[in-house]
Parts: structure tokens; sequence; C-alpha cells
């Protein structure tokens, strides 16, 4: 059974960090409606939904909109309004190749003392939790934290920063499959194995397990959306 999950938004009645202005701000409670699945692939945005949602202007949304569009989040199409952008094969084989790169990388020269190994066992045990309660989108949520911290063992704040705009358009990859438990279901134990070698101080068994695992991902996300997308 699909699990719909509601995200309950305050409105905006200025900044909510020093620094952030209002676009700023709606922007990235959009960008966390993706994230969160709330807001799958496909989705039609309601400017006028939205405006009173986020107690916004219509011009501070087509802001948001135009942000998130260079982004590639949204997509604007001519006389039918904004949509959540649906990622082709190609960002879908990208998005692995990117991926495969940083994490396998930051695996092979981790310490199994690094803070973001807390981070790991932490998504780990979030997402056992979440499947035995069969809440399979916070599951992928879960799987998302696990996946930049490994990326955090680089000790790289700008790669971090590059890898948060790589999850957020895998959560539109996710977005694709219908079922979530069938996409999440197979990774949760793997996920778990990947750390446990880690903390083992196994990092080259653990980055030949991580190799593994996205190669597995890409041929059944790519499956998957072929069977949901034909032609």
């Amino acid at each position: 059974m699909k699990q719909t999950k509601l995200v309950s938004i305050e409105p905006i009645s200025g900044p909510a960090e020093a620094g952030q202005t209002v676009t700023d701000v709606t922007a990235a409670r959009i960008r966390e409606r993706v994230i969160s699945g709330t807001l799958s692939p496909g989705s039609h945005l309601s400017e006028a939904t939205l405006c009173e949602e986020f107690q916004v202007s219509r011009n501070t949304l087509r802001e948001v909109f135009r942000l998130l569009t260079k982004e590639g989040v949204l997509r604007h199409e001519a006389n039918r309004g904004v949509f959540v952008t649906t990622p082709s094969i190609s960002t879908i084989m990208d998005i692995f190749h990117i991926r495969r790169l940083i994490e396998c990388s930051a695996v092979s020269g981790a310490h199994h003392r690094h803070p973001s190994v807390s981070k790991m066992r932490e998504a780990v045990d979030a997402a056992i939790q979440h499947r035995d309660r069969s809440e399979w989108l916070d599951v992928g949520s879960a799987d998302i934290a696990f996946h930049a911290a490994i990326v955090e063992l680089a000790d790289s704040p700008r790669l971090s920063a590059f890898y948060a705009q790589i999850s957020l358009e895998l959560r539109l990859v996710f977005g694709l499959i219908r079922d979530p438990e069938y996409l999440h279901a197979p990774y949760v134990g793997q996920n778990a194995t990947i750390l446990a070698h880690i903390e083992e101080g196994a990092t080259a068994n653990a980055a030949e397990a991580l190799e593994k695992y996205l190669y597995q991902a890409e041929r059944f996300i790519l499956a998957a959306y072929s069977r949901a997308i034909p032609g």
C-alpha cells in the first residue's frame, strides 16, 4: 500500500534564520517536501495554494519557482504551469556514476572512529525502526541520511554541499518508484553490512560492498523506471 506523508508547514512572516530571505526559506521548504517524498516527480504546484500556505506573494513564489527550476528540481511547461521534475534515464545513470566516485572513495579512506560513523549508525537504526513499522518513505529518508554521512567521511564541506544537491535529485529518482517498500526494503540490511565493515576498520571490504550495492541499486531503479515510463 502506498504511504502518504503530510508535512506541516508554518506560515512565513520573515526569514527563519539570520541572512535568509523569504525566498530562501520558501525554496527550502519546497525542497524539503521533495526530500521527504511528499512531492513526487510530475506533481503540479499550484501558485494560489502555495501562496496561501506559505503566506508569500505571487512574485516571491515565482522567484522561488525560477530558483528551483534552475536547480533542476522543478520544470515549467507553457500554458500548463510548474511541475516537479521527472528524472531521465541519463540523469539516473549520471547520479549513480557520481555516487560511486564520491562515496566509494570516502569509505576507502575512512577511519572507524570518524564522527560520521555515529551518524551512519543512527541512520541504520532509524531505517530498521521505520521498516518494522512499514514507514517506507521514512526508510528512504534514513537511507539518504546514511549516504550523506558516508560523504562526510571525506571531511570536505564543499563535497557535502555538492552531495546535498545529488541527494535532492536522488529523492526525485526514488519518487519514480510507486511502491516504496519494493524500492527500499532490500537495502536496509546492505547499509548495515557496509557500516559493520567500517566499524571493524575493514574499509576495503566496505568500499567493495558499497560499489556492488550502488551498481545493484542503479540496475534496479533503471529497470523499474523502464516499466513505469515505457519508451
